[in-house]
């Protein structure tokens, strides 16, 4: 018997260390991204592009209409602050290419297809909080400390932007 507990302990306890990395959001900026235009171009793009892809499957699959609609709004708002980046960075005299995803960024949005119904409200927004924290300090950072005068505005633009995102994602995550 004390086997058998030891044995449904383990399992248990490698259960929750699954749940637990599950809920990946995309890796950090690298640090450059924050001073460096290039850099901060680049992480600013793919920024953004998880956040439009995950929030498109946000509106076909939450299950609470809440995340629905603040899926639709940041769709919406990353398209904008995608295109004023872009053109932020040609004003600066660069030809930035259309913003790719990143492995890991591409890892969050598996782990959103594959979940569903309140699982999937739950793991979206456990995903967003964080994404949206890192987006806030590369876009404060790049405002204070950037290398290029139009992209410092870009960023200084972004900022209220995803400190609206990140506020409305914490309340609805503590259930407000």
């Amino acid at each position: 018997m004390t086997r058998f507990v030891t044995i449904a302990a383990g399992f248990m306890l490698a259960g929750s260390a699954i749940a637990v990395s599950a809920q990946t959001p995309p890796p950090p900026p690298p640090p450059e991204a924050k001073t460096q235009a290039a850099a901060y171009v680049m992480a600013a793009g793919q920024s953004d592009l998880y956040e439009i892809e995950s929030s498109r499957l946000a509106v076909q699959k939450a299950s609470k209409p809440a995340v629905r609609q603040y899926a639709d709004m940041l769709i919406k708002h990353h398209q904008k602050t995608t295109a004023a980046t872009l053109a932020a960075a040609r004003k600066a005299g660069m030809n930035p290419a259309p913003p790719q995803p990143n492995p890991g960024a591409q890892a969050s949005i598996s782990e959103l297809q594959s979940a569903s119904g309140a699982n999937f409200d739950r793991l979206y927004l456990a995903q967003q909080v964080p994404a949206h924290r890192a987006a806030l300090s590369l876009h404060e950072s790049y405002a204070a400390n950037g290398d290029q005068a139009a992209l410092r505005t870009s960023a200084k633009s972004a900022v209220p932007i995803v400190r609206q995102h990140l506020t409305a994602a914490e309340k609805m995550q503590r259930g407000q």
